[in-house]
């Protein structure tokens, strides 16, 4: 089913009793090495830094008392699998995840923090996934798609009130893609255009758009918020017709965006994070001179990550 503005509307009812709006600042740095002016929506404000808790709490509000006995499964390296877990510990529902194995262990640290269960199992996220699904057979937990979850994508679509209500004379909104729930979100509220920005490591939601049909493709990113190697029916349905523009960069890109982040607007994205900005860098003749709001999605970044950011 796909959700409507109307549902991202009632997303909002459902978390503003658990969160509140987060900040959007521009900096004159930025907007100096950018040559636009780039309003950064810092997600990475989150309480577990990264804005898909919105979908997770968005969901777990939305279940009834029995549907929330039964727990939830899902798979994921991180963000998402966090956000599930901060939302069942909210909720005091039983959630468990999957991770594939090579899944660093600070990522699984912070989902058990939160009371959820890790499982490590495969060397893939399709391998994961495979295993949540007979985790949910055998249990009868609800089995949740990162990707293809109605209420995940409403309860996302709240970053884009926020940020179309506080600049509705914005020329673009760009926004990272993983599973696409972000891009697919913003173009259900968004009175301007919508781009996508993904890693060229990891193609499959790009590819899988410009294709006009699901595709998977190798999933090589360091960036593990972008890491998915397929594209997702729902997010994929939404963006068909309303996406503006879908770009690539490399992950030496994003590297380079994370670095001006750090220095020029105080803040520590993740590799998802940094996404959107990398894109704006990455194509002058479309963002120069305009009004441009980001996404910082997320700030979870692993120590490998924060090494890069030195060795600039």
């Amino acid at each position: 089913m796909e959700p409507t503005l109307a549902d991202i509307h009632a997303a909002r009812d459902l978390l503003r009793d658990h969160l509140p709006p987060t900040p959007m600042w521009s900096y004159p740095l930025l907007d100096r090495a950018a040559g636009a002016t780039v309003l950064v929506k810092h997600e990475n404000t989150q309480p577990v830094g990264a804005f898909k808790v919105r979908g997770g709490v968005t969901l777990l509000a939305g279940m009834s008392d029995t549907e929330r006995r039964r727990g939830t499964v899902t798979w994921s390296t991180g963000n998402h699998a966090q956000s599930l877990a901060y939302a069942s510990h909210l909720f005091g529902a039983e959630c468990t995840v999957v991770m594939p194995a090579g899944t660093p262990e600070t990522k699984a640290r912070a989902v058990e923090g939160w009371g959820a269960r890790a499982i490590r199992h495969g060397d893939s996220l399709e391998a994961a996934e495979r295993h949540a699904r007979e985790h949910a057979e055998r249990t009868g937990a609800r089995l949740i798609s990162p990707g293809d979850t109605p209420e995940l994508l409403a309860g996302v679509g709240t970053v884009y009130l926020e940020i179309a209500e506080a600049r509705p004379d914005l020329d673009a909104i760009v926004v990272p893609v993983g599973s696409g729930t972000g891009a697919a979100s913003a173009c259900l509220v968004a009175g301007c255009p919508v781009i996508a920005v993904q890693s060229a490591a990891s193609p499959a939601a790009h590819d899988s758009w410009r294709a006009g049909e699901l595709v998977t493709r190798p999933n090589g990113t360091a960036a593990a918020g972008l890491a998915t190697g397929r594209g997702f029916a729902l997010p994929q349905r939404i963006m068909r017709d309303r996406l503006a523009d879908f770009l690539l960069v490399g992950d030496d890109e994003i590297t380079h965006a994370r670095r001006l982040l750090a220095t020029t607007a105080h803040t520590l994205a993740e590799g998802a994070g940094a996404a959107a900005l990398a894109g704006v860098l990455s194509r002058p003749d479309l963002f120069n001179g305009k009004r441009v709001a980001i996404v910082c999605t997320g700030g979870n970044a692993d120590a490998d990550e924060l090494a890069t950011l030195r060795r600039g």
